[in-house]
């Protein structure tokens, strides 16, 4: 079966670039993870949900903030694991530090039979560019390229 994701990466231009939304994942699995671990807030469809409406609600779901706007098509990427990623861009602005996330049950450590609850995402960064390609994970740096050619900057 395909899986297919779909997210949201928001952009903004501060006074001398241009900046990246970028997502870390919550749970003990990336604990102390930074390279390489960030991430475009994104995920499944429920049910038949159109995809441009699932990267919303993902969006909504992760980081608290709806969003609305021209989105800017950023095309697809298959990952190593197999899924697929569709994202759009959009241009916007929001406090990190008013993010709140959607969360999730966990039996940890594995075989334990203790179960806790984890943010779906325990932090949200915004990143330039150089340093954004640096955090994200790899197979998403292709999406910060496209950004570019859809700015007219590539």
């Amino acid at each position: 079966m395909k899986v297919h994701s779909y997210g949201i990466l928001l952009f903004r231009h501060t006074a001398d670039h241009w900046q990246v939304l970028l997502v870390h994942p919550g749970g003990p699995f990336w604990a102390g993870k930074d390279r390489g671990a960030w991430s475009i807030p994104k995920g499944l469809p429920d049910g038949d949900e159109p995809e441009l409406e699932t990267a919303r609600r993902e969006f909504r779901e992760e980081t608290g903030f709806e969003v609305d706007g021209k989105f800017l098509e950023l095309g697809t990427l298959r990952q190593a694991s197999g899924k697929t990623i569709h994202v759009w861009a959009l241009e916007g602005d929001l406090d990190v530090n008013r993010m709140c996330s959607n969360t999730f049950t966990l039996e940890w450590p594995r075989h334990s039979g203790t179960y806790h609850e984890y943010p779906e995402i325990d932090e949200g960064g915004w990143f330039a560019l150089a340093e954004a390609r640096e955090k994200i994970n790899a197979g998403q740096v292709e999406f910060l390229d496209r950004l570019l050619e859809q700015l007219g900057m590539a």
